[in-house]
């Protein structure tokens, strides 16, 4: 299972009568998650809505999603089938 580990960098809240939020972000956490594709930087981030709007009227949290490698558990092994006494014939490769 793919698991993510959220850094949250910044909040925001919804303007008035729009459907639009406006978030604030320091330079410096954006230039932390930047990279590069194809010559060009980008950011990706993620807005949220907060469950409670805090003290600032601030409703909307940004955060950073990073994957995270997990080792895997050994993948279960196959019961064996009992024999019913025929041999099985050899499997024809396919025709493409």
């Amino acid at each position: 299972m793919t698991k993510f580990e959220k850094s949250y960098i910044g909040k925001g809240k919804k303007v008035q009568g729009m459907n639009i939020v406006k978030v604030t972000v320091p330079l410096e956490k954006l230039q932390e998650i930047a990279y590069e594709y194809d010559g060009v930087a980008y950011v990706t981030f993620e807005i949220a809505e907060m469950k409670e709007t805090d003290q600032f009227g601030r409703t909307h949290a940004c955060y950073h999603s990073k994957m995270l490698q997990e080792a895997q558990a050994p993948a279960k092994k196959a019961k064996k089938l009992k024999s019913i006494g025929k041999k099985a014939s050899p499997v024809e490769p396919l025709p493409f």
